[in-house]
């Protein structure tokens, strides 16, 4: 369904790191009606990107290590005892001002792996969490090898980033298991698992398939 929504007034009522608009909306019901104006706060931290990364030659995804203090907190919910905030997850990071999202897919994929990229494949764009976040993902994906490994990785900054490799039969089994935890590799390795089911082998040939 598409229909008319009206933004009466937005504001900004938190102003850090992290952002959070205020606004005041009316927007056009199933019925046809317009409903009354409504108060919604919004996170806002812009659009970010994530890459899922193949070793060809190694069959393997290339994924990152990192401790994040959301992790932790939410872990905490479960086991307040809990001292692990460690997550294995796609390359990912924020679009800087002026920056598109392919180039923010290369940039990020050079600090975090080591790896250079050259036009990646843009596998979808998605909304995280739409109940509350702005935040849109742009994935992609790029197929690797150790020709392409020009850096250290790790991350900038007080990064403290760990690559990883992990072999796509253990990704897909993990995936049967439900066990990722990161929702940009569930949503990539389906996509992955698809593509390579759909040609019937890896796709060693540069650029990928597209």
């Amino acid at each position: 369904m598409s229909g008319r929504a009206v933004i009466q007034r937005q504001r900004r009522v938190f102003d850090d790191f992290f952002k959070i608009d205020e606004f005041l909306t009316a927007h056009e019901k199933i019925d046809g009606g317009m409903s009354a104006v409504q108060r919604r706060l919004v996170f806002e931290r812009g659009d970010s990107v994530a890459v899922l990364l193949l070793d060809v030659k190694r069959k393997s995804v290339v994924l990152v290590e990192q401790f994040k203090v959301p992790v932790l907190a939410a872990r905490c919910r479960d086991d307040r005892t809990s001292v692990d905030g460690w997550i294995v997850e796609t390359v990912a990071g924020m679009i800087e001002a002026n920056e598109t999202p392919e180039a923010a897919a290369i940039r990020e994929t050079f600090e975090e792996t080591g790896y250079r990229i050259g036009q990646p494949l843009l596998v979808g764009r998605f909304f995280c969490s739409p109940g509350g976040s702005s935040e849109r993902v742009f994935l992609y994906y790029a197929e690797v090898g150790d020709a392409d490994r020009c850096g250290r990785g790790g991350g900038t900054g007080d990064e403290d980033i760990k690559v990883v490799q992990v072999k796509l039969d253990e990704l897909f089994e993990r995936l049967g298991r439900g066990s990722i935890e990161d929702a940009k590799l569930v949503i990539g390795a389906y996509w992955l698992q698809s593509r390579l089911s759909a040609h019937g082998v890896i796709g060693a040939a540069r650029p990928a398939i597209s």
